[in-house]
């Protein structure tokens, strides 16, 4: 058993199987004409629970045919360009590179002593994005697992901020379209959800600073503490970004700690065009990025960054084994002092990867291409009879709905698109999502992938106005 360690012995070993699995997903991504099979839980279900893991197959290749059988074969491609739905991205390949490579040398970023070089990677690539954030000279941060850990840590470092003991009177404002997580993290931090204040937003889903201003007003006359004003700088599901200069001047006003959660928008600092839609974040006390989101990098890929790197302390805690306290004073750098996680995968490494072979600017322009891939969409639905369109994108999000001639009752066209997005999916022959917009059903596209064109969106929404159309000709046929 020996023979499967990575090691000096082993690498032959290593560079054989490693290739051979490269080689199958490769001629599998070759071929792939839809983003999905259509398989469904019943059809697969049997295929995984027949197999016996107490009997292995001693062989690389039979091992890599079952993959194919129960997974390969029926995943879900995100590099295709009728992959329209939630925000995974396709990836870019020094990623994958990156990953390849993290993988095997297996190094874990919470002491210096088990990463070296890969700690002063990661530090160099916090002070590169607080760079284009603009947070100054002060600003510090640390990769994460994602954006819902992210937001978790910044608002567990505002709760300390606060400086209350009493949790029950704090209050975190968010609009009512932020992220989930928001609420989550008040559960997870001990305020319980009552504790998140939720701020309207208006027709273009942005959090209206007069609401706000309104709320934090009256949260100080009722004894309660401003804990934090949580900014969204690209919704999930409109992909909106909130008036980041006039939320900074009100927790400026108030004196409340400012988060930007801009897990989606981040693509934005690489911009080469739209860099202006997210002017006001550098006034941010934390800053939510999620790279494996808008710089096309492989899950997972994050980072929480923040003005002030002292505020970092209320997530460390020493071990002697790992972390003792003399090494602050050695000036050793363990990134551990700063984590939520210790044991961590190093993950930076892809991002370092995709600077170093294509540069900030080829990220940007992909990005870029799919925000405006989303306003060539916008001009696509707003003229189409056959769909309402919620909102102009200010990234890459698209929320819209089939409308029939014919039919006047929301409950049926609800029940039409429900269908529609469901039917599409076991086809196989795109994906999108779907959400709910004023207790109404919608769907979505999120547009990650710059290989999707016009075309693609237009044969999208035929196919769901077909679906649609069927459903509502067979409910016909059974009503009468």
């Amino acid at each position: 058993m020996r023979s499967h360690l990575l090691n000096d012995t082993t690498a032959e070993h290593y560079r054989r199987s490693v290739t051979e699995g490269v080689e199958r997903v490769a001629a599998k991504l070759a071929t792939t004409e839809r983003p999905f099979t259509g398989v469904t839980v019943d059809a697969l279900y049997p295929l995984i629970d027949r197999i016996d893991l107490d009997r292995p197959l001693h062989d690389t290749g039979a091992v890599l045919d079952e993959l194919d059988e129960v997974y390969l074969r029926d995943a879900i491609y995100f590099h295709h360009p009728r992959y329209l739905a939630h925000l995974n991205c396709p990836v870019v390949i020094p990623a994958v590179l990156g990953e390849a490579v993290l993988s095997a040398v297996n190094s874990s970023l919470d002491t210096w002593d088990q990463s070296a070089g890969g700690t002063l990677i990661e530090r160099k690539l916090i002070d590169w994005t607080n760079e284009r954030i603009g947070l100054g000279p002060h600003a510090d941060g640390v990769f994460t697992s994602g954006g819902s850990q992210s937001n978790l840590q910044a608002l567990l470092l505002a709760r300390e901020e606060a400086k209350t003991d009493s949790l029950a009177t704090l209050r975190i404002f968010a609009s009512e379209v932020s992220h989930f997580s928001v609420k989550k993290s008040a559960k997870l931090l001990g305020l319980g959800q009552d504790a998140v204040v939720s701020i309207p937003v208006g027709a273009d889903k942005r959090m209206q600073t007069v609401a706000l201003a309104r709320e934090l007003e009256r949260c100080k006359e009722s004894g309660l503490v401003p804990m934090a004003v949580v900014a969204t700088a690209g919704t999930t599901d409109f992909g909106s970004i909130d008036p980041l200069p006039e939320v900074a001047a009100l927790c400026d006003q108030f004196g409340v700690w400012m988060h930007v959660d801009a897990a989606y928008g981040c693509g934005l600092l690489a911009s080469l065009k739209h860099r202006s839609r997210i002017d006001g974040i550098e006034r941010a006390d934390s800053v939510t990025v999620d790279y494996h989101k808008s710089f096309f990098q492989p899950v997972s890929s994050s980072a929480l960054l923040v003005r002030d790197a002292d505020t970092l302390r209320h997530a460390t805690y020493h071990a002697e084994y790992l972390n003792p306290r003399r090494m602050v004073q050695e000036r050793i750098p363990n990134q551990v002092d700063k984590s939520l996680q210790t044991t961590r995968r190093f993950d930076a490494l892809k991002l370092w990867m995709t600077l170093r072979v294509m540069g900030a600017d080829g990220i940007g322009q992909l990005f870029d291409e799919v925000c405006e891939l989303a306003a060539e969409g916008w001009k696509l639905l707003a003229a189409d009879p056959r769909f309402d369109v919620v909102v102009e994108p200010s990234l890459s999000t698209l929320v819209y709905r089939y409308i029939p001639a014919a039919v006047t009752d929301p409950a049926e066209i609800d029940r039409a698109n429900l269908y529609a997005r469901k039917a599409l999916f076991a086809s196989g022959d795109a994906v999108v999502a779907g959400t709910k917009v004023a207790g109404r059903h919608y769907l979505k596209f999120t547009l990650l992938n710059p290989e999707t064109t016009t075309d693609d969106i237009a044969a999208v929404l035929d196919l769901i106005a077909g679906h649609a159309e069927q459903y509502l000709g067979d409910s016909l046929d059974r009503a009468s």
